[in-house]
């Protein structure tokens, strides 16, 4: 593969100080030898507490672009990005404010119902008020209002009595998103740009798609395309390209679904990541793959539309 002119130098930054640092370092792992397989040099920083730190490895970096593989908060959450908007560093993925909005699971709710987008029932909760009653008739599904990768997720179904407990042991902030727990299937779309890939059925090994699902091996299996109507699956990747726009996000995202295919059938989207995983086992590398699109390939994709947005 030809080494794209004017773009050698890039700035791997991988790791960051959320709870998906381990995630972030795997993905950092294989976007490294990514871009050096399609002709970049790949210079890893690994992103700790100390900005001080980070600034320094930037500078002796040298770098033409930053390929952001951050996960969690501080890494997609629009903070990263506003350092690297200061430092004039073009970077991959989404800007400050798309990067901020899709983070914060209530601010983006806001913005998919007002796109029209199908959303399950649902509201941002106190703590004493969840700790008191349930916010939602059972089974509802409580989430970090500001967490990635299921990390914090946990469904509360009838006579289940964990409720006041998750919320005395919480550590994700005074509030949680509550939402209709939505029967059925697991699906996601992801979105280069302005092109919807294709849909992929998760089937975790056991339980829900939680942390240990999507990041351990065997933790679940990925059907793609997946098994569902037609009109489902254009569906699904209208709504991901549309939730993509209205969030003003660039490069690659990954929209999640839920889909209950008992008549009269209902498709729900869950959420945006405007970080997708890059390891091996994440979903947008695998549909790229399907679709004829390499690793190196998909990391220079990334490269080369790599920009500031402020």
């Amino acid at each position: 593969m030809t080494r794209p002119p004017g773009l050698t130098r890039v700035a791997v930054l991988h790791g960051g100080i959320s709870a998906e640092r381990e995630v972030s370092l795997a993905s950092g792992a294989q976007v490294i030898a990514g871009l050096r397989e399609a002709g970049f040099t790949a210079i890893p920083i690994e992103v700790g507490a100390d900005l001080t730190a980070l600034l320094a490895a930037l500078a002796e970096a040298r770098a033409d672009v930053a390929f952001n593989a951050l996960h969690g908060r501080f890494g997609e959450d629009g903070t990263i990005q506003g350092v690297l908007e200061w430092l004039r560093l073009p970077y991959t993925h989404s800007g400050v404010r798309a990067s901020a909005l899709a983070m914060d699971k209530a601010a983006s709710r806001a913005i998919f119902a007002a796109a029209g987008l199908p959303l399950a029932a649902g509201r941002v909760v106190a703590l004493d008020e969840l700790a008191a009653r349930d916010p939602l008739p059972c089974p509802y599904v409580i989430k970090p209002v500001n967490e990635g990768s299921s990390v914090g997720v946990a469904i509360i179904r009838g006579g289940d009595n964990r409720r006041a407990e998750i919320a005395a042991g919480w550590r994700f902030g005074a509030r949680a998103l509550v939402e209709a727990f939505i029967p059925g299937r697991e699906l996601t779309v992801g979105v280069l740009e302005d092109r919807a890939l294709l849909v992929t059925e998760i089937l975790p090994a056991e339980g829900f798609y939680d942390y240990t699902a999507k990041y351990a091996a065997g933790g679940s299996r990925h059907v793609l395309p997946a098994a569902v109507p037609a009109e489902i699956a254009a569906r699904a990747m209208a709504c991901a390209l549309a939730a993509h726009r209205a969030l003003g996000c660039a490069g690659a995202t990954r929209a999640d679904f839920r889909y209950d295919d008992t008549p009269p059938g209902q498709l729900v989207l869950l959420e945006v990541n405007t970080q997708p995983g890059l390891t091996q086992t994440s979903l947008l590398p695998e549909q790229a793959a399907h679709l004829g699109i390499g690793f190196p390939a998909l990391c220079a994709w990334m490269v080369e539309r790599a920009a500031c947005h402020a």
